[in-house]
């Protein structure tokens, strides 16, 4: 046997005995003879480095320092769900599901583990790059971290497809995140809060070495990609595993919302014999035909609902109630609470919402609350200990004037928050919009984080956005945290930002209730900030899907001189203020006031690419049909009861082809 065969059999023998042992929990070999094996693989790697390979078994022990984690954009954007709490939320999301697919649905039913969500991408094979979530369509890549995991697979085995993506999270076990803490309980250190926390941190590390010798695990939930062989959830769940992911074994096949709340009681109560932990049940619609059927609303899939057990909950003292001023105006109570444990973390504050939660519950300070986590994030006060409230005790009287600027606070008939009118003055409305500017979904300033902001603020360099594209070296260089690089680093990261598109700069203005989805349909109808600024409140409230409140913020923010100085300064300094010759690009109004219902499989272009045509054309897709719907375009396998409705309403039903005659 020749030396390289010597080392492919060596590492074949060792992905078998690491895949036995980190996913099947079934060793056949112990623990010693597996290192022995891995260091004669080691010795003859040395020997004969020509045969390097960066997926080798030896190679998952770490070693390469990652010092800036690159950004990257995902394929296929990870959304959120949407969560329920009760019952009876699942069987309203089985009601709204029933009404917008055709036929049997059924149901898989999967744990939620808490730790990070993470994207991986293997092309022939191989695992190429592992993402992390980030803000869910971009992330940060940590793939030498995420190789030094010893249950992600590096080279796969079966019938896999060239390219793919595979969803999972990256979470600590309980018996070794208590062994970590352990371990630094005995050298003097700070025990780590939470097993979450301590996972999605360790992915951050810069020297993979020091990943690999945490136990950090990753369980897969799901694939994505173009025309894969997969039919269904559950199918891909069995491929996965096939091809040597580690998915958990508690997951079932259910046939109506019954069996599906048959498997949230059942864990409820067993999910505390669990080596990790889980916070909930992800129920999905299991067809994925289905599933593209349904599709997404601005947020969250709406084929999939995370229900969420019931949260861990502590008593203690609320010792005094503060206002935070936000970037819009809105007035937040807080409640600042004396120190307390809860699920994992140490609790010091909690949102009070508005001044009708206060009354509602009536809340005081000095009450001994009881806290939630709501959703295991945020902490709210859900409930007082009434027979602990001191007898002196006063009702919580509002705030009428800002707590920053001290002016008098508004509150528009019909809406919970008040605010504070000063938006030119008030300080923490000035940081909060340049905060929001600078942020990733926005322009994405590299350099520049919401402290650095605030330090900017507080040294006069700039008092909006725009000033910082006049920022120089020299201006940088006193500020206190501020060294050479740092400063080369945000003025180069604001020049960049210049290339950042249309839509994500409307959304980067900080208009209110212009979020990325509606700034997304203002830049695509308008195609420039020029054509915006000259719309009515009437035009704008005819753009489809742009309500009255949108509209009459949007002509409001306009006719601010103020916002039109700002947006001049930003059209001079090169910022994007309309859609680029790429992006118009193929874009027509053809379809103008066209609505278009997409069913079907299609073999020339994807589902995806299809609604795009229609969008880029002018037209809008719905996912239902009605009297208002222009065409059906059909593919294989319609719908039985859209064919129906759409014959019955004599709505054209058109063809893959016939449509794309069209574009």
């Amino acid at each position: 046997m020749s030396e390289k065969e010597k080392i492919d059999q060596l590492r074949e023998e060792l992905r078998q005995h690491n895949y036995n042992y980190y996913v099947l929990d079934a060793p056949v070999i112990s623990d010693f003879e597996f290192d022995q094996m891995l260091k004669q693989l080691q010795h003859l790697e040395e020997q004969y480095p020509e045969y390097f390979d960066p997926n080798s078994p030896t190679q998952r022990v770490g070693g390469a320092v990652t010092k800036n984690f690159e950004t990257v954009v995902l394929e296929f954007p990870m959304h959120s769900l949407d969560n329920s709490y009760s019952e009876e939320d699942l069987l309203d999301w089985e009601k709204r599901i029933k009404k917008l697919v055709d036929g049997t649905v059924q149901y898989t039913c999967e744990l939620k583990y808490d730790g990070a969500s993470m994207n991986l991408t293997y092309e022939n094979g191989i695992l190429v790059k592992a993402v992390t979530r980030g803000d869910g369509t971009q992330g940060d890549d940590v793939t030498n971290n995420v190789k030094t995991i010893r249950s992600v697979p590096l080279k796969l085995k079966g019938d896999f497809p060239p390219k793919f993506h595979i969803r999972g999270e990256i979470i600590l076990p309980l018996a070794g995140f208590t062994k970590m803490n352990e371990e630094r309980l005995e050298s003097g250190e700070n025990p780590y809060a939470n097993p979450r926390n301590t996972a999605s941190g360790s992915l951050k590390l810069q020297n993979s070495a020091e990943v690999a010798r945490r136990p950090l695990d990753c369980l897969m939930y799901g694939i994505v990609g173009e025309r894969l062989p997969i039919k269904t959830q559950f199918e891909s769940l069995q491929k996965a595993r096939e091809w040597g992911f580690k998915v958990p074994e508690a997951c079932t096949l259910a046939n109506s919302i019954e069996e599906v709340l048959q498997f949230i009681h059942y864990w409820d109560v067993h999910r505390h014999e669990l080596p990790y932990e889980t916070d909930g049940v992800v129920i999905k619609v299991n067809n994925l035909y289905q599933q593209e059927e349904l599709g997404y609303t601005a947020k969250s899939p709406r084929w999939a609902m995370a229900y969420k057990f019931k949260t861990e909950q502590a008593v203690t003292v609320l010792e005094k109630i503060t206002y935070q001023v936000g970037r819009t105006g809105a007035i937040t109570p807080v409640a600042n609470l004396k120190p307390v444990q809860l699920a994992g973390t140490t609790v010091k504050r909690a949102s009070l919402h508005n001044a009708d939660q206060i009354e509602k519950l009536d809340i005081r300070e000095g009450d001994t609350v009881y806290v939630e986590k709501g959703g295991e994030i945020i902490p709210k006060i859900v409930g007082v200990d009434f027979s602990k409230r001191d007898v002196d005790s006063q009702p919580t009287k509002y705030i009428s004037n800002c707590p920053e600027c001290n002016t008098v606070l508004t509150r528009k008939e019909g809406e919970a928050q008040h605010y504070c009118p000063n938006f030119y003055g008030c300080p923490p409305q000035i940081v909060g919009r340049i905060q929001h500017f600078v942020s990733r979904k926005a322009m994405d300033i590299e350099g520049i984080g919401g402290e650095t902001v605030e330090l900017l603020f507080k040294a006069n360099l700039i008092e909006n956005y725009a000033d910082l594209y006049i920022l120089t070296i020299d201006q940088l260089l006193p500020l206190e945290r501020m060294a050479q690089k740092s400063a080369e680093n945000l003025v180069s990261g604001v020049e960049k930002s210049k290339e950042i598109p249309f839509e994500r700069v409307l959304f980067a203005l900080g208009i209110r209730f212009v979020g990325e989805t509606v700034a997304k349909k203002l830049a695509r109808h308008y195609k420039s900030i020029d054509a915006l600024q000259n719309a009515t409140q009437m035009e704008l409230i005819m753009v489809d899907e742009i309500g009255e409140k949108i509209a009459e913020s949007v002509v409001e923010f306009f006719s601010k001189s103020e916002n039109l100085e700002i947006l001049n300064r930003l059209k001079t300094y090169g910022v994007q203020l309309q859609l680029s010759e790429e992006a118009l690009q193929g874009q027509t109004d053809m379809l103008q006031g066209k609505i278009f219902v997409v069913s079907g499989v299609f073999e020339k272009v994807s589902r995806n690419e299809l609604k795009k045509l229609i969008e880029d054309n002018g037209g809008k897709v719905s996912g239902s049909i009605s009297s208002k719907t222009s065409f059906v375009v059909a593919g294989d396998n319609m719908g039985p009861s859209k064919k129906e409705k759409a014959e019955s309403l004599g709505i054209p039903i058109i063809s893959e082809d016939e449509f794309l005659g069209m574009v």
